[in-house]
């Protein structure tokens, strides 16, 4: 079985007994011989939390994640529950009179199961104070685990030294019935968890792993590989394995379905002792004498393919299962929330699969993995044909495919017969990683691709780059080649090579240079892709769902989890995606909106300008903003219906009037920083009349008497200065009043403000006719805040001339004679 094996965490301890998985955090919990119970965040392996537990071995350790708790048994003989939040012990009893050696927490009831050396299992309500509620008896050794039934959670199972393992019912203490297992002390047991069958797989002291019918207490299959006593094996929740650890210090990897060895992982840790499967994750945990170890399994992007009509097809374990999209009559479902499809049962697949590939009519699929194919008919999933192959490529025709055996033996067949007489050149002299289909044949391997005719096996074009994956259009003009944190565009000159070959020019190893011609380089991280014609669909690494046309990316939609594209159907106008679970998610696209952009990026307007009108409406503003960063704003324009968008283009265009028009339509409030815009583009216009009508309505006083100073315009001015004292921008209508020259309204203004000795020194110098008002002013301000000598200090001209310099009565002349002769210059004075 070809599934990657990676180490998430490594983490050197005290030796490991227990150890769980926390079902929604990416926590691992475990259990040590020293007493202690160590939380770990496996994905980035620090250790969080600490809780000194026992003086004693912590031999068991489960999380009660719908209680935030963890249980752990200890060799003092006691239950000891911790709130893993707040580190307070919660509850502490002795629960056996001996060694607690095993627990398991029931999956729905408030129970706990804990086996123990005094060779009985209690059942332990938590909703019923830690109340003992059954004991169950029938071993005459140490019980080493217990396991309850997920399709009868009503039941359960123990291992014991006795040599048996026991089914019990939870309510009774007798057991159902025993079952001689191994022929020395049986360590583990646990149930098989899909529905299709009754199985059981237990280890012993014997150093054999075996699997049991439970209905007819039969033995299925017993393995043999470890060379000491078997610690533990479980079935995995998703894959179609068996993983098995013991005192030899290694963990196997076993077919569930053909009970061969696949694997065996050695960390060098010494004695295997506990294992955790991950429920959302394909994630095991394993505990051993000198530490824990995390592994991930496979990988999470799910087996699944879909043909251009819209029929799914994905496996589940060996399971297949299939679903027509095309005929879902789905208009409702809001975009990027998940869309209800009715599955069907195909039938099974005898090997585990890592591809599935329709042939491009949709007749066929071909399943890859454990290093074979097998082809089967889509409608009635027969099997077609079948080989040893570790990667496979369809041709256009659907009935030529490409079969790479080995890393360098390549094999072509034409109508499910091997043909004969024509090989691809220089096919025998490259490692090869994985084939790739379409109109041409690709290669991938170390460091280049390599393209072939498929009819004549002469090499097209080799080209050097590190890729992952080679994604060829529907139209076989262009091909994109995935690399780690880019990929190309090229385009395919099918005529061009044609050409070369006419010219009778030896092709070398390269191939031909003018076949393929670079389109664009995009630095965008691809996981998942499909062709829509000339539009390439993607998902990045960022989580985002993209598309390539012509030579620029554009965004569809950001999600929350990794997708996976499956396809997209024209009718509905969606892009499908699934998540690792295959719950299955629509995003809109429109191909008529690719197909336009496709001609504008073209340069061929008049087909553009055909399909235009084809458009759906929603669409228009998204086509509107492509228009726009293509510079084609007078079109972008006439597209758009978003009122800012538009208003934006017009005034970018100074096509004022429209932008008039869209302010004017608009709430005077929401309006306002239209209108500002408005008035400065109409100023830099020369529209003085526009841009005062666009001041006036975005109350920008400050601009209004720039504009009405440049233009002399008095009458304005009064009234603006009205508006801004009224409106408390007072430094705004002082300005204004001063430039008129109305230095009595001036003087009011700031005495009006509480700003009198300013206008005390105003009028001193510009209008001494109004001295005396100011210092009134003044003198009512100081003494309002008690301060009667200052306020006496300070002189008025009616009181005490004398004091002043000589002339002050023809200071008051001059002032008269200014006001009265002053000239007027555009109804200005």
């Amino acid at each position: 079985m070809l599934f990657e094996v990676n180490r998430k965490l490594f983490s050197r301890s005290d030796r490991v007994k227990g150890v769980d998985f926390h079902p929604t955090e990416p926590w691992i919990l475990t259990g040590l011989y020293n007493g202690t119970v160590n939380i770990y965040n496996h994905e980035t392996g620090a250790l969080i939390k600490t809780f000194e537990v026992s003086e004693v071995p912590a031999r068991c350790v489960k999380f009660i994640a719908r209680k935030n708790w963890f249980v752990v048994g200890s060799d003092d003989f006691q239950l000891r529950v911790f709130n893993y939040n707040t580190h307070e012990k919660v509850v502490t009893f002795e629960a056996h009179p001996d060694y607690i050696r095993c627990l398991t927490v029931h999956p729905t009831a408030s129970i706990v199961l804990t086996g123990s050396d005094d060779m009985t299992i209690k059942a332990w309500d938590w909703d019923k104070q830690w109340k003992c509620i059954q004991i169950y008896e029938g071993h005459t050794h140490y019980i080493m685990n217990v396991a309850v039934n997920p399709k009868d959670t009503n039941t359960f199972a123990s291992s014991c030294l006795d040599r048996t393992v026991k089914m019990w019912n939870i309510g009774s203490p007798s057991p159902n019935y025993t079952m001689d297992a191994h022929d020395k002390g049986v360590n583990y047991v646990d149930f098989y968890p899909g529905a299709d069958k009754p199985y059981l797989v237990t280890t012993g002291d014997d150093k054999t792993v075996k699997v049991w019918d439970y209905l007819s207490k039969s033995c299925v299959q017993t393995m043999e590989g470890h060379t000491n006593n078997v610690s533990f094996a479980v079935f995995h929740p998703n894959l179609p394995i068996i993983i098995s650890g013991s005192e030899d210090g290694n963990v196997k990897i076993w077919n569930s379905g053909t009970y061969r060895l696949e694997n065996t992982l050695s960390y060098a840790l010494e004695r295997a002792w506990c294992v955790a499967l991950s429920r959302k994750a394909n994630e095991v945990a394993v505990g051993y004498d000198e530490g824990i170890v995390v592994i991930k399994l496979g990988r999470d992007e799910p087996t699944f393919g879909m043909d251009p009509s819209g029929k799914l097809v994905y496996t589940k374990n060996q399971e297949v299962l299939s679903a027509n999209l095309q005929t879902m009559q789905d208009d409702i479902t809001p975009e990027g929330t998940r869309i209800p499809i009715s599955i069907k049962e195909m039938g099974s697949t005898e090997i585990f699969a890592t591809a599935l590939i329709h042939s491009p009519n949709g007749r066929f699929v071909t399943v890859v993995g454990d290093g074979e194919y097998i082809i089967y008919t889509a409608l009635a999933w027969r099997n077609k044909s079948f080989g040893n192959g570790l990667s496979f490529a369809w041709a256009n025709d659907s009935n030529t495919y490409a079969v790479l055996e080995n890393r360098v033996k390549l094999r072509i067949y034409k109508n499910f017969k091997e043909r004969a007489g024509v090989g691809m050149k220089g096919s025998g002299s490259w490692t090869i990683e994985g084939l790739h289909g379409g109109p041409l044949l690709c290669a991938r391997g170390h460091g280049f691709v390599v393209f072939w005719d498929w009819e004549t096996g002469e090499i097209v074009r080799r080209i050097d780059v590190q890729a992952k994956n080679v994604f060829w259009s529907g139209t076989g003009s262009l091909v994109a080649i995935v690399a780690e944190d880019s990929f190309y565009i090229l385009r395919f000159d099918r005529d061009a090579y044609n050409a070369k070959l006419e010219e009778s020019v030896e092709i070398t190893d390269e191939g031909v240079e003018e076949a393929f011609d670079v389109v664009s380089e995009v630095p965008d991280v691809v996981k998942t892709a499909k062709w829509i014609g000339d539009c390439f669909i993607y998902t990045t690494a960022s989580n985002r769902l993209s598309y390539f046309v012509g030579n620029e990316s554009y965004t569809i939609s950001p999600f929350d989890t990794p997708m996976f594209i499956m396809g997209y159907i024209p009718t509905h106008n969606r892009v499908y995606l699934a998540d690792k679970d295959m719950n299955v998610y629509g995003y809109s696209l429109s191909l008529s909106v690719v197909e336009y952009q496709t001609a504008v990026l073209r340069g061929d307007m008049e087909s553009a300008n055909e399909i235009l009108p084809t458009l759906p409406k929603e669409q228009l503003n998204k086509v509107a903003r492509f228009l726009e960063g293509r510079d084609l704003k007078e079109l972008a324009l006439q597209v758009t219906t978003d009122p800012d968008h538009k208003f934006d283009l017009s005034l970018q265009l100074d096509d004022l009037d429209t932008a008039v028009d869209i302010a004017r339509s608009i709430p005077d409030i929401e309006a306002e920083t239209k209108w500002k815009a408005l008035g400065d583009r109409a100023l830099a216009v020369w529209r003085f009349d526009l841009a005062r009508e666009s001041f006036e309505k975005a109350n920008d006083l400050s601009a209004l008497m720039l504009l009405m100073l440049s233009t002399g315009d008095k009458v304005g001015l009064q009234k603006l200065a009205a508006n801004a004292a009224e409106k408390g921008a007072n430094n705004l209508a002082f300005a204004t009043l001063f430039q008129l020259g109305d230095v009595k309204a001036c003087v009011d203004l700031l005495v009006k403000t509480g700003r009198a000795p300013e206008a005390a020194l105003l009028a001193r110098t510009y209008a001494p006719s109004q001295v005396p008002k100011a210092v009134n002013a003044w003198r009512g301000e100081l003494l309002s805040k008690n301060r009667p000598k200052i306020a006496a200090g300070i002189a008025d001209p009616t009181d005490n001339p004398d004091i002043f310099e000589e002339g002050w009565e023809e200071a008051l002349k001059q002032e008269q004679n200014v006001a009265t002769t002053a000239p007027v210059v555009n109804g200005r004075q």
